[in-house]
């Protein structure tokens, strides 16, 4: 067997390679330092001792210098490949990898942060944050207490002295001997008195006493939303003050009903549907636009059969038109009630839609008030409603939240269909009635006059038929 020269070390090479110091000649369990280009296995050329000294020797010490010894490992071509790579993905990682191999003593580097852009956060107009800043200027935080314990709700502020807008359902527990406090936005608390409600719109408009200079909500329009428009809310959920949640509007003018516990009723208004999630205590808080303008009024929300040990549902929330809400708001502060829209006939769900059961979808009319709106327009116990101002009616609830829509002694087409199946559309001029009872439908096969006293608003432990109303 021949010995292979490279084996000993050159007396004459004073390279670091080969200083004391080294980190590779210093402990024997690393291997030698790779010399790039020494294996043809992975196509590089051979070493040329006639060619030009590498990383900047002079050619007199190359000349001079017998070739590096040949290492006695793999390749290094993969372990530059591996540093080039790092150093790509880590800005310079190949450095620190030679330190990792320095077990001498070092000071750790000091760690730093880079402040965020202004630009990070898009707080202009149009954007989530800019809606939430705008809105919890205006949201309240209320806390009824009364006989039956205390419920917890938000509100929306309408004026600089206090007005302030929520949910019938979150003050109807107030009652004798029971107190309303409200957290404003900068965390002051205050008592306020309910200054009058609206049961079949489920809103009710309450006075914060002693205060001035609040900022008033600034409220939007309902009737140009579209599906698919972004919305924020701003509530208190599980008393969290100031919470925000963000979604999408998911469908408009949507039939809520809510059930009492004998089940033989089911109060009745329209609402938005949207995803934004909404918990107890966002009842009565606001639903905006990017704009931070208030388009809804949040109202409630579909647990599925959770009330009854079943599946909850998500992403089904309920809001109160601000379209409805300022019109019926304004009549409170003025006057401390309101007024609703009247058709003038009674149904119920339970009512086969005509008499020749048919495939005709409707509300079947079970009979008509005399002089009412509806017998005014012409029409007749029996008939069926199948559309109202173009939004097609599907049952007597459908019928009735439609209704709801519209304001008093407003004039709307509707599409009905008589005993005969001829169909024709009539105008009915929209009666009046004062709103100090919620608009109910019954589930029994007794027709249920609309605007009767309602003996099952919804309270705190009525499930809206799925639906939970919150703040109670």
């Amino acid at each position: 067997m021949h010995e292979n020269p490279n084996d000993h070390q050159n007396p004459h090479d004073h390279s670091p390679a080969h200083a004391d110091g080294d980190p590779y000649r210093s402990n024997p369990a690393y291997a030698a330092p790779p010399v790039y280009g020494s294996f043809p296995t992975y196509g590089a050329p051979q070493p040329d001792p006639g060619a030009t000294a590498p990383f900047g020797t002079t050619p007199a010490a190359t000349a001079a210098t017998p070739p590096a010894p040949t290492p006695r490992h793999r390749s290094g071509t993969p372990v530059l490949v591996a540093v080039l790579a790092a150093g790509l993905i880590g800005g310079g990682l190949g450095a620190g990898g030679v330190a990792l191999l320095d077990h001498r003593d070092s000071t750790p580097a000091a760690l730093t942060s880079v402040p965020s852009s202004p630009r990070t956060v898009d707080a202009s107009p149009g954007s989530v944050t800019y809606a939430a800043k705008v809105a919890s200027k205006s949201t309240a935080d209320i806390a009824v207490s009364g006989a039956q314990g205390t419920a917890v709700g938000s509100g929306i502020i309408l004026t600089a002295d206090g007005y302030t807008l929520t949910n019938n359902h979150v003050v109807s527990g107030v009652g004798d001997g029971g107190r309303i406090q409200v957290t404003l936005p900068d965390g002051s608390t205050h008592a306020a008195t309910v200054t009058g409600v609206a049961p079949s719109y489920d809103l009710a408009v309450i006075k914060v006493s002693g205060v001035s200079n609040l900022t008033p909500a600034t409220l939007g329009q309902s009737n140009g939303l579209q599906v698919g428009q972004q919305v924020v809310a701003v509530g208190s959920p599980e008393n969290l003050s100031n919470t925000v949640t963000s979604g999408i509007i998911s469908a408009l003018s949507r039939t809520v009903t809510a059930g009492d516990e004998s089940g033989s009723q089911v109060a009745v208004y329209n609402g938005l549907q949207t995803d934004t999630p909404i918990n107890p205590g966002n009842s009565g808080g606001p639903l905006v636009n990017l704009q931070g303008q208030v388009v809804g009024v949040n109202s409630a929300v579909d647990t599925g059969q959770a009330s009854s040990g079943g599946v909850q549902a998500f992403g089904l929330g309920f809001s109160i038109p601000v379209d409805t809400a300022k019109r019926v708001a304004e009549q409170l502060m003025q006057d401390g009630t309101a007024t609703k829209p009247v058709l003038g006939v009674s149904g119920s769900l339970s009512q086969a839609t005509n008499a020749s059961q048919t495939s005709v979808n409707g509300a079947r009319v079970g009979s008509v008030s005399a002089d009412g709106a509806a017998a005014r327009a012409g029409l007749r116990a029996g008939d069926v409603i199948t559309a109202i101002d173009g939004s097609p009616i599907s049952n007597y609830a459908d019928l009735m939240a439609q209704v709801l829509r519209h304001q008093p002694g407003q004039q709307i087409p509707i599409t009905v269909t008589d005993t005969s199946g001829k169909s024709e559309k009539l105008t009915v001029t929209l009666g009046s009635a004062k709103d100090d009872a919620t608009t109910t439908v019954s589930t029994q096969s007794a027709p249920s006059q609309q605007g009767s006293p309602d003996q099952g608003s919804p309270q705190q432990d009525s499930p809206f038929g799925g639906l939970d109303p919150f703040g109670q």
